[in-house]
């Protein structure tokens, strides 16, 4: 049987719980078509001699799901692809404990459940998965609101109203006219007296020189 069929044999019949061995991030991830995806998962092991493979399930988890091999990476050859995946697309790179699964150009197509596994001796070990959805175009994210600040309110004398009619009550007025009569009065008072004193003075003159 060839390797990459029976890979994909043993990946169907194998119960998928995942292991905390093979630790994937991010779980989820939504990507803008033709863009570029690095998945991660940490082995907890050590593999010096051991292969990483990485594997997409199109649809949910079930007991008849299909896995598609990808690829797989090495440490003698580094990355070994799958014969249906276009090389250029995908990559698979060691970095110490990690092993980076790089998907270029995503598409639509691309959406799917990334699993990455090691083979043991008779078990199949698998990461928990990473969910990859690639669409057209990203939610927007949504502006915080502002808080608007309150206007100063500004408070204002009222104007005086322009009085329309008389401007003076009758009492008023008849106060009026009678401090015009006392000082008229008054005046005549004064223009007397003084003509008095006048006379007074131009007799004592013709007394004084006769």
């Amino acid at each position: 049987m060839r390797p990459r069929l029976w890979l994909l044999l043993a990946a169907q019949l194998a119960v998928l719980h995942g292991s905390s061995v093979l630790q994937q991030t991010p779980a989820y991830i939504k990507v803008q078509t033709n863009k570029m995806v690095m998945l991660s998962c940490e082995a907890k092991i050590s593999l010096s001699n051991m292969r990483i493979y990485w594997l997409r399930q199109r649809q949910a988890p079930s007991s008849d799901s299909h896995h598609e091999f990808l690829a797989l990476w090495d440490s003698a050859k580094g990355t070994i692809h799958s014969e249906e995946v276009e090389q250029e697309k995908v990559a698979v790179f060691r970095d110490a404990s990690r092993f980076i699964l790089n998907l270029t150009s995503v598409k639509p197509e691309d959406s799917g459940i990334y699993f990455c596994m090691i083979v043991g001796s008779p078990e199949l070990t698998f990461g928990k998965g990473t969910q990859l959805s690639v669409v057209d175009f990203l939610p927007t994210t949504a502006q915080p609101t502002k808080k608007s600040t309150p206007k100063r309110r500004v408070c204002r004398l009222p104007r005086p109203e322009t009085q329309k009619g008389p401007l003076c009550s009758p009492i008023t007025l008849g106060l009026l006219v009678a401090g015009v009569l006392v000082l008229l009065v008054s005046l005549g008072v004064a223009i007397h007296l003084c003509c008095r004193r006048r006379r007074a003075r131009l007799r004592f003159m013709k007394q004084l020189y006769k």
